[in-house]
């Protein structure tokens, strides 16, 4: 795909309409929240992932800009028990940035490796993530974990097995380089996010949420699994459609 440098009239306007968007989102109750299962899974990101892939790094990174900026006056403005941590823009706005570069380079990395390739990446995620479930169902029989947590594990298995299958058997001509993409940009918002606060403000944040202080490396692992998982089958539907839309159109 062909990229223009430079700050055009074209770009700004994308930045600011995918921007606002992301705002959109975030200030309309339920838009951009999607109930997946006993989780919700955020869409604020998927702008950003979108104009990551149509138009670029620079692009993609602005958007991030301003997702992380609301992220940091909404919890100026609208603070909850655990807004502090976004106060922090190594929290709120550095990760959403970097989902706009990062998105873009695996895009353009992967649709250099070849179709067959990527789905072969593709499935070795699913797997692996899969695997990861099934053992925390294991270990929470084991232990003797409450069953809503065995509840919420089963569900997320049954969404990635699903997911899985779908991308093999339905995609494997099409639109893979764009689910990988989103699959990291998401993960890079997921991740950037909770580590940063798991390094940061671990404790605190736990205790926040009612949780012992001891507990801290687990409670953040799983609030990354419950919410990141239904938040890479989301937006793979979404970006994908979107993508394959724009760019027919273009």
């Amino acid at each position: 795909m062909y990229i223009k440098k430079g700050l055009t009239t074209r770009r700004m306007v994308i930045i600011g309409l995918l921007g606002a968007i992301s705002i959109v989102l975030g200030l309309v109750p339920g838009l951009g929240f999607i109930p997946v299962g006993p989780t919700r899974a955020t869409i604020m990101h998927i702008p950003v992932i979108i104009g990551a892939i149509l138009e670029g790094p620079f692009v993609g990174g602005m958007i991030g800009l301003i997702f992380g900026f609301f992220s940091l006056f909404q919890a100026a403005t609208n603070p909850t028990p655990v807004s502090f941590v976004f106060l922090n823009p190594l929290v709120s706005i550095v990760p959403r940035i970097l989902i706009g570069i990062i998105t873009h380079y695996v895009y353009t990395l992967v649709k250099n490796l070849g179709k067959r390739k990527v789905l072969w990446i593709l499935n070795i995620i699913w797997v692996l993530i899969l695997a990861y479930l099934l053992y925390g169902i294991y270990t929470g029989i084991r232990e003797g974990q409450s069953i809503g947590i065995l509840i919420v594990n089963t569900l997320l298995s049954i969404f990635t097995l699903a997911i899985g299958i779908y991308s093999h058997k339905k995609l494997k001509n099409q639109a893979v380089d764009i689910m990988l993409a989103t699959s990291i940009g998401t993960l890079t918002n997921t991740v950037g996010v909770l580590f940063t606060i798991y390094i940061l403000y671990a404790e605190e944040f736990v205790m926040k949420l009612g949780q012992s202080p001891d507990m801290a490396r687990k409670v953040i692992t799983g609030i990354g699994i419950t919410n990141g998982i239904p938040e890479i089958v989301i937006g793979i539907i979404i970006v994908t459609n979107v993508v394959a839309a724009l760019s027919r159109n273009k």
